[in-house]
């Protein structure tokens, strides 16, 4: 698929996780193009461009206010939870009923069709809607930076803490994923498909470690765990299961499983993704 760059004229579009990684983001790309945007977020925070409107995938007697006089919706499932098709596919169907036509679901490069917790929601996604779109971005980039466990194992002890070994990982800014999805809302024709999203190459967390020591100055290293040391360790910050799965993929990445890139974001914005070190030099030096 390549994107036109032609957009459709929409109504408004319900950006759900507005104030997180990728839905802020989107939420700008769409306000900035001139887009109707409705924020959700759990306390309807304010975000700029937007109206904000309250929203809890646990509360759906929030769910109809969000969904009033919206025509598309980016999906961000519920965060942690193991099993999200239970709380996402309801709401879903609920707003085809409502008269969405559209809606762009964010997944994982890890996680297939029919696979585990999103994948499943993947699965039912295309027997909703009539157009539609499943981002499967690879791991962000701003994994290194705000409140992500690598982002303070930096900052704590200049020291990156993985089950990975020598995997590589072809790592995508949120920037770039929000930039697709911004598209894949708009563009005249939807993408009717899934989206494998990387950035242009693929580096270990050794690699990883080195640009960021050699652009910050700030000497990094990466020290590899075993998975039962991974597992436990993020055990300590989030429920077992969750971990479990979390340190479960760093196994896959050491066997292969994220050593890929792909074109995606070039195809669908028209222009090339962005790449690590650039990404470092933007955000921490």
């Amino acid at each position: 698929m390549t994107s036109t760059g032609a957009t459709s004229v929409i109504g408004t579009a319900l950006v759900i996780g507005a104030t997180g990684t990728t839905g802020s983001r989107t939420a700008a790309h769409l306000a900035a193009a001139g887009h109707a945007v409705k924020a959700a977020s759990r306390k309807a925070s304010p975000v700029a461009g937007a109206d904000p409107v309250r929203f809890d995938w646990y509360g759906p007697d929030t769910h109809a206010a969000a969904l009033d006089g919206v025509d598309r919706v980016y999906v961000i499932p519920p965060v942690g939870d193991p099993d999200p098709a239970a709380v996402v596919l309801p709401f879903l169907r609920r707003a085809r009923a409502a008269g969405v036509g559209r809606a762009v679901l964010l997944s994982a490069s890890a996680i297939p069709e029919g696979g585990p917790a999103v994948g499943l929601v993947h699965q039912a996604l295309p027997g909703i809607f009539d157009e539609w779109a499943v981002l499967r971005p690879s791991w962000f980039m701003q994994n290194f930076t705000g409140e992500h466990v690598h982002a303070a194992g930096i900052r704590t002890d200049g020291i990156i803490r993985t089950a990975t070994g020598n995997g590589r990982v072809g790592f995508v800014d949120a920037e770039d994923i929000a930039a697709v999805a911004a598209h894949a809302l708009t563009d005249v024709h939807a993408p009717n498909t899934d989206l494998v999203l990387t950035g242009p190459e693929a580096l270990s967390y050794d690699d990883i470690a080195t640009v960021i020591t050699e652009a910050t100055g700030r000497p990094v290293t990466h020290r590899p765990l075993s998975y039962e040391e991974m597992r436990d360790r993020l055990a300590a910050l989030m429920p077992e299961e969750f971990a479990a799965m979390l340190a479960d993929m760093d196994r896959a990445i050491a066997q292969g499983a994220e050593d890929r890139v792909t074109d995606s974001v070039q195809r669908v914005t028209g222009r090339p993704a962005g790449s690590f070190r650039g990404f470092v030099e933007r955000e921490l030096c």
